[in-house]
């Protein structure tokens, strides 16, 4: 965009981050479940993996060393295959439970529940040849093969020297039995593995923080957009200025012909105007004709005084008025004396009798 509207410095309402979400466009990094779903992983295979090594030696064992199994039958060898097949299954629950549970988790506390079929259909530009290699030339992939190149030599050397402390066991590895050996081994490649994990957990939350930090400044919102965006959720402004201007004229044209019919104006005394009238013949109680706030107080008191209605200020009868009654309304039972002790001094002044007001009920 050409004009100021061109700078991107306006948060995202909610209306654009929902049309982003729609879009796809969330904040969300694919490292941080892959680190997670990592540190998981490890953390179950030190809790389960014995008994899953276990398992596995048992069925072993029981396979190749038990005369009877080399002449077996059809039935009996698929029952041990089921039972074998039962056993590993319950030895490999856990892990497997617990890496589907930290996925949907990931996705869930990244994302939430989001289904977008749209991305499900067929999209020639994302096999296009020449779409392809714009997008490995350009920087935001450039940055992510840096990271990624990062991540490389950062794993290398916390490898290294997870190694490097081991080092004297590995020396001596040549004096240990099968079993030593077979249990240093599963050490050292589970201390390895979750010193990965640990890595590439940290930075996963500082690639998270970057891609939350990109999606909010991709999703803010130019000058332009945000007059757009107001202009379709509340109609254009222009209309909505002319239609208030109508609503005002008429509210002015219509106090213009109800006001010289009121018996008194209270006020507050200049901020609120409220005109009143009282026809014992045809109203149960006082009616409120007009009121209002600020000019249009102004206006019924013009009016009023150009007509010869009375102007009386009474702040706590105006306060009270304004608030509790519409117009066409008339003056609710708690109001009644306050009301009455209003008419009967306007008519006192003009020479009149205070007529009699009729029950609520």
């Amino acid at each position: 965009m050409s004009d100021s509207g061109g700078d991107k410095k306006h948060d995202a309402s909610p209306h654009r981050r929902q049309q982003a979400r729609e879009k796809g466009q969330v904040a969300r990094s694919q490292d941080l479940g892959s680190a997670l779903v990592l540190l998981l992983a490890v953390v179950l295979l030190g809790w389960t993996g014995p008994q899953l090594l276990e398992s596995i030696s048992d069925i072993m064992t029981a396979s190749l060393t038990q005369e009877n199994y080399w002449s077996l039958d059809a039935h009996s060898a698929s029952g041990m295959l089921t039972a074998y097949t039962h056993r590993c299954v319950w030895s490999l629950l856990p892990l497997m439970s617990g890496i589907c549970g930290i996925i949907i988790v990931n996705n869930l506390f990244q994302i939430g529940f989001l289904f977008l079929p749209d991305k499900l259909s067929l999209d020639w530009k994302r096999i296009d040849p020449m779409s392809g290699a714009k997008r490995l030339v350009a920087l935001p992939n450039i940055a992510k093969l840096g990271f990624g190149l990062m991540k490389i030599a950062l794993i290398t050397g916390v490898m290294i020297l997870g190694l490097w402390s081991k080092w004297d066991l590995i020396l001596g590895a040549h004096a240990y039995t099968a079993g030593e050996i077979g249990r240093l081994v599963w050490t050292t490649t589970l201390d390895m593995c979750m010193r990965t994990a640990i890595v590439l957990l940290l930075l996963a939350v500082l690639d998270y923080g970057f891609q939350w930090w990109k999606f909010e400044q991709d999703i803010k919102m130019t000058d332009e957009e945000v007059r757009e965006e107001n202009k379709m959720m509340n109609g254009d402004p222009q209309v909505m200025a002319r239609r208030r201007s109508i609503q005002r004229q008429m509210l002015m044209n219509r106090m213009s012909s109800t006001v010289p019919e009121a018996d008194v104006v209270v006020t507050n005394p200049t901020e609120l105007a409220i005109a009143i009238k009282f026809d014992h013949e045809k109203m149960a109680a006082p009616m409120v004709l007009a009121k209002g706030a600020g000019h249009v107080a102004a206006r019924i008191r013009k009016l009023a005084l150009e007509s010869g209605v009375p102007v009386l200020e009474r702040k706590p009868l105006a306060q009270a008025l304004f608030k509790i009654v519409d117009i066409g309304e008339t003056v609710p039972v708690d109001q009644y004396a306050a009301v009455a002790e209003v008419l009967r001094y306007v008519y006192q002044l003009q020479g009149k009798k205070l007529p009699q007001m009729k029950s609520a009920g």
